[in-house]
């Protein structure tokens, strides 16, 4: 954590108008290789072992050069984890002065699902929406950044396996973007750019897909473009590309926006 906060008027310095995001499911900070892991190394996902810590440290090195990161799939602090909060130890190691994590689905002591957000900006405040579906635990996280009448919105989000409960989801989600101007969407939607969940976001808001073409999942042999970064058209998507680390079973998805000079951001 800094000693000192220095605050910095984006809007003023016309190169710190550039924002480098990364959206990345981490599999609870285990790798995967193979579709054979999922079974031989299930028990990975049930109890603490020495490979899970190490591997987190990878995704901190990673982290390092973004200044926003919306993770999936973390565990907040539970017996699977070693009684770590995946958030906390990756937000420390990282270098982010802030973090907001957000469990979604609570097994006791066994496991504690969540979702992060971290960041170098100020987050003026972030509101947590619970998602509908046929199970429930699906959560969306806004992150509003900026003091000025207008903020940027980031929202993070981890749709359901099953079509019926994303559909719903999806609408909900188109709800909740209109009232936003500036507004940049990201997460594992477990569907891909051509589905109809995808086709009905899009339609229905004027966001458009800055990841298209760039597939995630499974991470040893990328095929199905399951994670998603979506913009509104004030935001000017500078340079979109996937990274090649094994770290889990989907790749990390990384974009460098350019922001309306109208926007008031501080960073930390």
């Amino acid at each position: 954590m800094p000693s000192r906060n220095v605050r910095l008027r984006l809007n003023q310095q016309p190169s710190a108008l550039k924002l480098r995001l990364l959206s990345y499911n981490i599999h609870n900070g285990v790798a995967t290789n193979g579709y054979h892991h999922y079974f031989t190394r299930s028990w990975e996902l049930m109890l603490p072992h020495p490979k899970m810590r190490r591997n987190l440290s990878s995704i901190a090195t990673l982290l390092r050069d973004f200044d926003i990161a919306g993770l999936q799939e973390l565990d907040r602090g539970s017996l699977r984890s070693g009684f770590v909060n995946q958030a906390q130890y990756l937000r420390e190691r990282a270098g982010f002065p802030l973090a907001y994590c957000s469990v979604n689905r609570r097994m006791g002591v066994l496991a504690q699902h969540a979702m992060a957000i971290l960041s170098r900006l100020v987050f003026t405040r972030v509101t947590q929406h619970r998602l509908p579906g046929r199970v429930p635990g699906r959560t969306a996280l806004v992150a509003h950044l900026g003091d000025g009448a207008d903020p940027l919105h980031i929202v993070l989000v981890h749709l359901a396996l099953g079509s019926s409960s994303r559909l719903q989801q999806i609408d909900y989600l188109i709800r909740l973007i209109r009232e936003y101007t500036h507004v940049i969407v990201m997460g594992d939607m477990n569907c891909g750019e051509r589905s109809k969940e995808m086709q009905l976001l899009r339609k229905k808001t004027d966001l458009h897909l800055a990841s298209e073409g760039l597939p995630t999942y499974p991470s040893w042999r990328p095929k199905r473009h399951y994670d998603h970064i979506l913009v509104s058209p004030n935001i000017r998507v500078d340079q979109v590309r996937v990274l090649r680390c094994p770290f889990s079973d989907h790749l990390p998805l990384a974009v460098e926006v350019l922001l309306p000079r109208s926007l008031h951001l501080s960073r930390l």
